[in-house]
């Protein structure tokens, strides 16, 4: 029995040894299939590579600003007067000097006449009255005329002076008056909607105006930016006017280019920024009064920047860092400082040199020494060895 028994459990060890043995053999090459390798073994992990270059960046501030009319003017009538005619169309483009609105003129020309009239009355008996000024005069000489009668033809001949004066008044007023009575663009601009239709009572200095005018050629574009960049804004606009570009959102075309004109004299102390007008000339018209753009104040250019694709930094638990391409086809992760963000491309202080060569795409696969392959080589390859045999006689 002791024998039997010595059997069986040779026979269950052999049995386990050899199951053993065979689960490792179907292990090892699913190991070696395994994405990365581990180190260095394994099938390559397929990424897309860039190099890093050393070129000429802007150094910049991006906010977000709103377009606003360069000039606005509400136009309302200065005298009380029926809205006779309007002479334009609500949302047209209007030039300074010309003819919006005229009112009713027959009430403000009779005004006119009356006042000019009276002059003309007054400086009738202004002459006379000097003409009998003089006459006493001499009378007085030959002593047939008193004292108090020269005395008083002069007061009469003052006082009737005076009087032509304010006749003069009145006539220049009733001038001005009817000239109220046109009314014309004080700017060049675009017109809105028409508040007053013709036939509607105007009434002067109302609170309700006729029209706005706004000036969108040029137009300012406003925005704010950090106190913190107020030293370096100033330091830069010391050596001229800064450039600024403008887009809209959801624009593809290329941003507007305007220069600074404007820089508030004090900071704003509840939100820490300081408000800034840039001016653009806006000849296509894509700046709009009221509409939010994205703007860009360029201070000056680093002349010897590193640039990598913005895709090729990544921010792990320790900050931001790139893989980078060795010779033998492997990764290294290198810890980088990021100086600044411009559209897709980074700016590094520190971490990586010109001519290096980072990963930027297939970076979830990848760990410190995994074995790489870049996208699009081997087709190229195999297209240069197809051509190769074409060529060959």
């Amino acid at each position: 029995m002791g024998f039997i028994r010595f059997i069986v459990l040779v026979a269950v060890v052999t049995i386990v040894s050899v199951g053993a043995i065979g689960c490792a053999a179907e292990d090892a090459p699913a190991a070696a299939a395994a994405p990365g390798g581990g180190r260095g073994g394994g099938a390559p992990v397929p990424v897309t590579t860039a190099p890093v270059i050393q070129k000429e960046m802007p150094i910049e501030i991006s906010v977000i600003g709103t377009a606003e009319a360069f000039s606005n003017v509400s136009i309302r009538s200065q005298i009380t007067g029926q809205l006779e005619k309007v002479n334009f169309t609500e949302g047209d483009d209007v030039q300074q000097g010309q003819v919006l609105f005229t009112l009713d003129r027959r009430p403000l020309e009779l005004a006119l006449r009356e006042a000019q009239a009276n002059l003309e009355r007054d400086s009738a008996r202004a002459e006379n009255a000097a003409l009998m000024a003089k006459r006493y005069e001499d009378l007085a000489k030959r002593g047939i005329a008193t004292r108090e009668q020269v005395d008083t033809s002069r007061s009469d001949m003052s006082a009737l002076n005076a009087t032509v004066s304010a006749d003069k008044a009145a006539v220049e007023n009733a001038t001005v008056q009817l000239d109220y009575a046109t009314i014309k663009a004080p700017i060049s601009g675009r017109t809105g909607a028409i508040m007053v239709h013709e036939g509607n009572l105007v009434r002067a200095n109302d609170t309700t105006a006729l029209v706005t005018i706004n000036q969108i050629l040029p137009i300012s574009v406003a925005f704010a930016i950090p106190e913190a960049r107020l030293s370096d804004l100033k330091r830069y606009m010391a050596g001229g006017s800064l450039r600024v570009t403008a887009s809209p959102p959801n624009d593809e075309g290329s941003p507007a280019v305007g220069r600074i004109s404007f820089v508030d004299n004090s900071v704003d102390e509840q939100t820490g920024t300081i408000r800034i007008k840039g001016t653009f000339p806006n000849a296509d018209r894509r700046l709009w009064p009221g509409q939010f753009v994205n703007v860009v104040v360029t201070l000056t250019t680093d002349p010897k920047a590193i640039v990598v694709p913005s895709v090729a930094v990544q921010t792990g638990q320790q900050g931001t860092y790139v893989f980078v391409v060795k010779q033998d086809q492997t990764v290294e992760m290198r810890p980088v400082t990021v100086d600044r963000v411009s559209g897709s491309e980074t700016v590094v202080a520190t971490g990586i040199q010109p001519g290096d060569t980072v990963v930027t795409d297939g970076h979830l696969r990848l760990v410190p020494g995994s074995r790489i392959s870049v996208k699009g080589e081997g087709r190229q390859a195999d297209q240069s060895t197809q051509d190769d045999r074409k060529v060959a006689p």
